[in-house]
């Protein structure tokens, strides 16, 4: 299976407007594709009476079947901006099978001028298209797009939403019979919220019978132009004929009403809790960010160049997906956030280099999948070397949107956001319920900051507080050495990776790193990881090597900076809310006896409590996507990864393994 869908294909008239070759369709009316979908999506969801009268703190969700070219989204937050209070979030889910190129999607849209002002802030976001979930965070986090991409008869069976207006598109159903299907309806039935209204420009019968058997009930109505017909309608509520599948009460969303004002606590001010922090503050939450240091992402974030690092499997497994996933956020993010230069970041391109036959093969097999060329494609040992203006003895896969970050810069950029409060020098050492909100104590007492909702994301550090001791976290050390850059060395371009990585020069010094021990926990730099790491740097680049007089550098004398990283034992982070693990034994303990059994018995919360941590060395690329998925949890957004990847990367996971395994803290 690629890891790709087909792009879509395109034909143009000779007005402009874009023809899909696949399905033998128009995108939009020739008539005009803009007031179509006002006519058609906008009014018949009565979104114009709906949003006037929005609460200031509303969540709106649409979801729709086929983006396209993306006007029925731009419509909807022209709107959204015109009559929504300014505090309210729009969350809108799109699927797509065949999704446009960046060029085909430019084209599209420059037939609506007045579009622009939102169509530029998409474009600035969208490029070709990976598969899965693509998150994108618009009009200063006001606004969310999660696309969808590929068949979504696989994919909306993973989403997790509470939908309140349904935009059925995708291609007439004579043309796109594949997805005009029960299975497409009983879904849509799984994700309203009481009341969901639906709109379609189709008046065909089955759709219509097909819609009312899932709990639709449906009528016609006026269409657009010369078009008589149309559907549209309202989710009256599951028929009692519709068996509902078990599911899990583990994964299930904690029910959190959001408070008046709302405030949040998060623990840990390195990259996870940053990035937790920038997210809730996006959505009006009150941060407090309690740091223990006298400033933020002094520990394993502190590195002064990390690297936007995308190791990904040809077999798609749950880590491959995530990182995948979060790596195309964290790319939106940087651009969205920081400003390129030479102390911030550089989207400089990273190759990542076959040092052995069986490492070869995985990147060929990953470079024959489809991926779009921006995302990343293979390269020969000469091609490799003209990238990296240096000589390399293998090829691999080249990534062009990838690179270097200076994470404190990252860090202090999201702290920028005024609902963000640094509190630095202070260490909590306890974490309480206190009522109805969650106390962060120091050793002798004292409170430090109180709110409904607390974010644990103190690395292997968490396992300090009673409610997240549980989680089998593992501490790695991990060494970087400083080299001074020299004039031969100073024309590396790219970031080139293997077994280890070296950067291209920052302010006159190449990071190169890094180590990963288990044996020592301590910080203090030692020569031996020094060597290891020259070692590293000989069989990345020989030539690089000599660039830098290896040979003649004392490795007791090079700078180098240690810390230590959190994981799990199947290395992937954990992010979401918190269970009582006493309870959760004491509830489930039948699957210690039958793993098969299907309790329904729902779940023990500590209500308000989630955790953001473990994300190794690849938090460059998956924090901000966990800050999303956090933030989206609380607020009752859509998910922003499909479902199992959310519950992939789920606390209770661990007091699941360990009952079924006879274990607690080891699962």
């Amino acid at each position: 299976m690629t890891p790709s869908p087909p792009f879509a294909q395109l034909s143009w008239a000779d007005d402009g407007q874009p023809f899909s070759v696949e399905f033998g369709d128009v995108y939009f009316s020739r008539d005009s594709g803009l007031e179509e979908s006002r006519h058609v999506f906008l009014q018949h969801n009565a979104l114009a009476e709906r949003w006037t009268t929005l609460a200031d703190d509303a969540r709106f969700c649409i979801a729709e079947t086929g983006f396209g070219t993306g006007l029925n989204f731009l419509c909807a937050w022209q709107l959204w901006d015109t009559l929504a209070p300014t505090t309210a979030r729009l969350n809108f889910v799109s699927t797509e099978k065949h999704p446009l190129r960046l060029t085909d999607l430019r084209r599209a849209l420059a037939l609506w001028p007045e579009l622009e002002p939102w169509s530029a802030q998409l474009l600035l976001q969208y490029s070709d298209l990976v598969p899965g979930w693509q998150h994108f965070s618009l009009a200063n986090g006001r606004v969310t797009l999660t696309l969808l991409v590929g068949d979504l008869l696989e994919t909306l069976p993973q989403l997790e939403a509470n939908v309140d207006a349904w935009f059925l598109d995708g291609f007439a159903p004579a043309k796109n019979p594949g997805m005009w299907q029960p299975q497409l309806y009983n879904q849509m039935a799984r994700l309203s919220n009481a009341g969901a209204t639906v709109a379609t420009f189709t008046c065909v019968g089955a759709v219509r019978r097909d819609l009312r058997a899932a709990g639709f009930e449906m009528r016609e109505v006026k269409g657009f132009g010369s078009k008589r017909t149309m559907l549209a309608g309202a989710f009256s509520g599951i028929p009692t004929s519709t068996e509902q599948p078990w599911r899990a009460p583990w994964y299930q969303r904690p029910a959190l009403p959001r408070p008046a004002k709302p405030r949040a606590l998060i623990i840990g001010a390195g990259l996870a809790g940053c990035c937790t922090a920038f997210s809730l503050a996006r959505r009006g939450w009150q941060v407090t960010l309690i740091e223990r240091h006298a400033n933020a992402a002094q520990e394993a974030s502190g590195n002064p160049q990390g690297i936007l690092y995308c190791k990904l499997s040809p077999h798609q497994t749950p880590l491959s997906r995530f990182i995948q996933t979060s790596y195309a956020y964290s790319l939106r993010l940087l651009h969205d956030t920081l400003a390129q230069n030479d102390d911030n970041w550089a989207a400089c391109g990273v190759l990542q280099l076959a040092s052995e036959p069986k490492e070869s093969a995985r990147l060929t097999a990953l470079a024959g999948q489809q991926y779009p060329s921006q995302f990343l494609h293979g390269v020969d040992a000469e091609q490799a070397s003209q990238l990296a203006g240096v000589e390399l003895t293998s090829g691999g896969l080249f990534f062009p949107q990838g690179g270097w970050v200076n994470p404190p810069a990252l860090c202090q950029a999201l702290l920028q956001h005024p609902g963000i409060h640094l509190l630095t020098c202070s260490e909590a050492l306890q974490l309480v319920r206190h009522e109805e909100s969650w106390q962060a104590l120091t050793e002798t007492g004292e409170i430090l900051a109180q709110a409904e909702v607390a974010v644990i994301c103190a690395a292997a550090d968490s396992q300090r507080f009673s409610p997240s001791a549980h989680l089998p976290l593992k501490r790695i050390r991990g060494q970087i050495t400083h080299l001074p850059a020299t004039e031969q060395s100073r024309t590396l371009s790219t970031v080139l990776c293997s077994e280890g990585y070296v950067s291209p020069a920052r302010q006159d010094e190449h990071h190169l790193g890094a180590s990963f021990r288990f044996d020592r926990l301590d910080t203090e730099p030692s020569a031996e990881e020094n060597q290891s790491n020259l070692a590293l740097l000989q069989s990345l680049s020989p030539a690089l090597a000599a660039d830098l007089d290896v040979e003649q550098l004392q490795p007791e004398q090079l700078v180098a900076r240690a810390a230590l990283r959190c994981t799990t034992p199947d290395y992937l982070p954990v992010i979401g809310p918190l269970a009582d693990a006493d309870c959760f034994a004491r509830d489930y303990a039948v699957l210690g006896k039958d793993a098969s059994k299907k309790p329904t018995e729902p779940t023990a919360w500590h209500e308000g409590l989630y955790v953001n941590a473990a994300h190794g060395s690849r938090g460059l690329i998956s924090c901000p996507l966990s800050g999303e998925l956090v933030a989206a949890w609380i607020d009752d957004e859509p998910l922003p990864l499909p479902r199992a990847l959310a519950e992939a990367v789920h606390p209770n996971r661990f007091l699941l393994r360990g009952l079924i395994r006879g274990t607690r803290r080891n699962a």
